[in-house]
């Protein structure tokens, strides 16, 4: 650290700021440089440096794969998954803050454990489970186990910022009248709308990424999602960089909206309700 006229500059920090900048900056220009390249230009120029000549044709390629399709599904699957976890969720969390027994107190601890368990170790089970319940092969493969697995943190976030409720407001509520599902939807939902937005898009986030669930639980392309696309441009002795690229850049942009639009709420969830 070095002190010039009373201001201390941190020279290690903010070489290491740089550096951790750059290892996100660069990835991303390479993208989306190459997807606005010709093929022919991947192994014979800088791959950093810009293109000679800019085309389209990649981005071409990929709606001509069927890649609206693939944006459909994996639409559908996130908003589907998103609304059934927050449907299970909100009112799991809800019981259990509002009653503090030793049975709720045990379901809780049941429905924690969960974050201990990862999705890797439990895909040969969950195969078996979907082929059970004649789900093989269709969207509904993915959405199911994506919204168990999803439950203990999305339930763990919800709880702590529904103790964070004053007492008081329920009991005023009930004081008037209130049912409990009045109380749920008038009270309780408004107070953890942070938690609520938070929980969406990390969820969401999880889910449009996801590839384990799609590569194992899906075959036929037409329930093909995003994550699992990138085959389509992939042969059997080239593959279309420029034309991969692409479809990475366009799966993007939608997540990444969505982000863009909740990112407040976002970090006010990650950062509140974890003071009790």
């Amino acid at each position: 650290m070095i002190r010039i006229k009373n201001k201390q500059y941190n020279i290690l920090g903010g070489f290491l700021g740089w550096m951790w900048f750059a290892l996100i900056v660069i990835p991303i220009y390479y993208i989306v440089v190459t997807s606005l390249r010709d093929q022919s230009e991947i192994y014979s120029e800088n791959p950093l440096s810009l293109p000679k000549h800019f085309t389209f044709d990649a981005y071409g390629r990929v709606f001509a794969n069927d890649f609206l399709r693939y944006i459909g599904n994996t639409l559908f699957v996130t908003v589907v998954t998103v609304a059934l976890i927050l449907l299970v969720t909100v009112m799991a969390a809800y019981a259990i803050t509002r009653r503090a027994d030793a049975g709720t107190r045990a379901i809780y601890k049941v429905i924690i454990t969960g974050l201990a368990i990862p999705m890797q170790a439990t895909i040969i089970p969950v195969y078996y489970l979907i082929i059970q319940m004649g789900l093989y092969d269709t969207l509904w493969a993915i959405i199911l186990p994506s919204v168990g697995f999803a439950i203990p943190i999305t339930v763990m976030i919800l709880c702590n910022f529904l103790r964070d409720i004053p007492q008081s407001l329920f009991e005023a509520m009930e004081v008037d009248g209130a049912t409990e599902w009045k109380i749920m939807w008038r009270l309780a939902i408004p107070m953890i709308k942070p938690a609520i937005i938070t929980v969406s898009i990390y969820d969401a986030l999880q889910v449009w990424n996801g590839f384990l669930f799609p590569l194992i639980l899906t075959q036929s392309s037409t329930n093909r999602v995003i994550t699992l696309s990138l085959w389509a441009f992939q042969g059997q002795f080239t593959v279309d960089i420029p034309g991969i690229l692409a479809a990475v850049v366009v799966s993007v942009i939608p997540i990444l909206t969505a982000y863009i639009i909740g990112r407040k709420q976002m970090v006010a969830g990650l950062t509140a309700g974890f003071s009790k």
